[in-house]
């Protein structure tokens, strides 16, 4: 497997293994060295003992023979577990920076948001201890094997290169051919599968919309196009094998054929045992590139996720150690906000926002749809970065704060409410350490306890696969207690009473006072005017733009002065169309009185 060029943090990873690499090599060496046990112990039987007819001596050699078979697995046994052991260390060191990677890139909606670099760890990690790695390591003993032919006849040594050469002539094609097809069927593979987990997250929506039919072409189309690209890649694949494990068969034929001409021409340095043992050492040092080629899948597929992982992690880079910061209380400052989706490629969905909360005070925040509500909810808790300007907790920045500091001390509900897998109790409280008394508390604020408690397991009642088994005004309750457990110092909600009937209004906004009377800062995204009586202040957007910002009242009685002046030049404007129109008419009835009709 070729690394990039660039220096990356999985080469980095990589070449930390040195010392594994070098210790399986030298197991590789003597493992293969031994391989000459059985042509020695041909050429002894033949020239020692048939001609002393000395059984001990049989039994001695074959006694040799055998402990150099053994020598040769255990070696063989102990070069796998120094690979295994090195591919469990390359996944240690890597797979919580992929991991968090990952997560990262989803959260800013990029390219490698799934769980496929995960699996390409799988793959690299895997490799090590493949077929066609530790093949490569065997490279070294078939040049031993080239120089003994060599010793026996140049003639044969020469025939040897000429054969490790037509293989490696084969090789190449096969990876011209092979190559592109491999790593599109890989991709397809990969589309195909992306779609199938989309298809299943919303099976419901398709199933009722009659869609399914046209999902299920739309993914088979997909399947199919995978599909011909790996008939494509098998069929080169297949031809190349084929050939290549024809020149080691008849390498080794031809091998024979030529050392008995050598020997009847007095041109081959030995017995006629040494013609076998040409033949043998031929096999032998072509079997490395056999097996190589008969693997290149793996070679591809390893470089292939070598390159889909590293363009990741240069893309993510890894987060920044910070300093430890204070607690928080609950002070907000959104200075000169300007921000678009992750990536920077759309326009902007926030433009100029600034505003500030003091600890305790709740912020309502209302404007029509893709006015930039929810784009302002992901920049308050620090999920998405901001173009320029800054969201300011207590001074310090929300986005650069480590999150697995600040998380305990945010609450956060986005718009689409989600659940993992796990009980009541673990999604209330995080999936941390379930705290019976904090629980119950949050589960109160948001009048879900009676509910809990109806169930034959109470908090301890799994609610399956993203909350299924509860309903969504349910599902919202829980994602609601979970924002406000541990009374954190602000909470972010993003159309919390999208799903809430009249008592579950009454519910947050009571938990909306109760909080706000400890100090804790609420800013809620909202359509509906339930939430405004317990707001202190009040932020209007639209278009991204801050039209209003002020005490609720001010803003209230702002926006209902602008619609009466809006009312007020609407029936001016009315009114006026009526004057031109009776002027009109007017003028209509003198013409026609001046010039009646015949």
């Amino acid at each position: 497997m070729k690394p990039p060029e660039k220096s990356g943090e999985l080469r980095q990873a990589v070449t930390a293994l040195h010392p594994c690499f070098v210790r399986a090599a030298w197991f590789s060496v003597c493992a293969g060295l031994l391989l000459l046990a059985p042509s020695g112990y041909m050429l002894e039987v033949y020239g020692r003992v048939l001609n002393s007819r000395n059984t001990l001596t049989l039994a001695m050699l074959t006694l040799l023979v055998l402990a150099a078979y053994g020598l040769m697995e255990v070696l063989d046994w102990a070069r796998a577990q120094v690979m295994y052991q090195a591919g469990q260390a390359l996944d240690q060191k890597m797979r919580n920076r992929v991991f968090v990677a990952v997560f990262d890139a989803g959260l800013m909606r990029l390219p490698g948001g799934t769980v496929q670099p995960l699996n390409d760890l799988r793959t690299l990690r895997e490799f090590l201890y493949s077929p066609p790695l530790l093949a490569l390591m065997e490279a070294p003993v078939s040049l031993v094997f080239a120089g003994l032919m060599f010793a026996i006849s140049p003639v044969l040594g020469w025939s040897a290169v000429v054969g490790s050469l037509l293989q490696v002539f084969v090789g190449w094609i096969n990876d011209r051919n092979t190559r592109p097809s491999l790593v599109s069927a890989n991709r397809c593979a990969i589309e195909a599968q992306q779609y199938a987990d989309a298809v299943l997250r919303n099976s419901q929506v398709i199933e009722s919309m009659g869609m399914q039919q046209d999902v299920h072409r739309r993914w088979m189309h997909k399947r199919r196009d995978f599909l011909q690209r790996e008939a494509v890649a098998s069929d080169h694949a297949g031809t190349a094998q084929a050939v290549s494990r024809f020149l080691q068969v008849t390498t080794g034929s031809l091998l024979l054929g030529l050392g008995a001409w050598l020997l009847l021409k007095n041109q081959l340095h030995g017995n006629a045992g040494l013609m076998v043992v040409g033949s043998i050492l031929g096999g032998r040092a072509l079997a490395p590139l056999v097996q190589l080629v008969t693997q290149w899948r793996v070679v591809v597929n390893a470089c292939d996720a070598w390159q889909r992982l590293d363009s990741l992690l240069t893309a993510i880079a890894p987060r920044p150690d910070t300093m430890p910061l204070p607690p928080p209380k609950g002070a907000l400052q959104v200075e000169s906000l300007v921000a678009g989706a992750p990536g920077g490629t759309g326009p902007a969905l926030l433009k100029n926002v600034a505003f500030s909360l003091a600890p305790g005070e709740v912020l309502a925040v209302v404007g029509p749809s893709a006015a930039g509500k929810t784009t302002l909810a992901r920049l308050l808790v620090g999920l998405w970065p901001a173009a320029s300007g800054k969201v300011r907790l207590d001074g310090a920045d929300v986005f650069a704060w480590d999150k697995s500091e600040l998380g305990p001390h945010i609450g956060y509900l986005p718009q689409d409410v989600e659940l993992l897998e796990g009980t009541l109790a673990e999604n209330i409280a995080r999936f941390g350490e379930v705290r019976p008394a904090k629980v119950k508390a949050a589960a109160l604020a948001v009048d879900l306890h009676a509910s809990i408690t109806n169930l034959p397991l109470g908090y301890d009642s799994p609610i399956g696969p993203e909350g299924t088994v509860l309903s969504g005004g349910q599902r919202q309750r829980v994602a609601l207690a979970r924002a406000i457990y541990g009374e954190p110092a602000l909470v972010v909600l993003d159309e919390p009473n999208s799903s809430l009937d009249d008592a579950g209004d009454a519910a947050l906004a009571a938990a909306i006072l109760n909080l706000k009377a400890r100090g804790t800062t609420f800013v809620v995204m909202t359509h509906r005017t339930g939430v405004l009586a317990v707001a202190d202040k009040m932020l209007v957007l639209s278009d991204g733009a801050m039209q209003a910002f002020g005490p609720r009242d001010e803003v209230l009685a702002a926006l209902r002065q602008a619609g009466d002046q809006a009312a007020d030049r609407a029936r001016k404007a009315a009114n006026s169309a009526a004057s031109r129109r009776r002027d009109a008419g007017n003028a209509a009835n003198i013409a026609l009185q001046a010039h009646p009709r015949p």
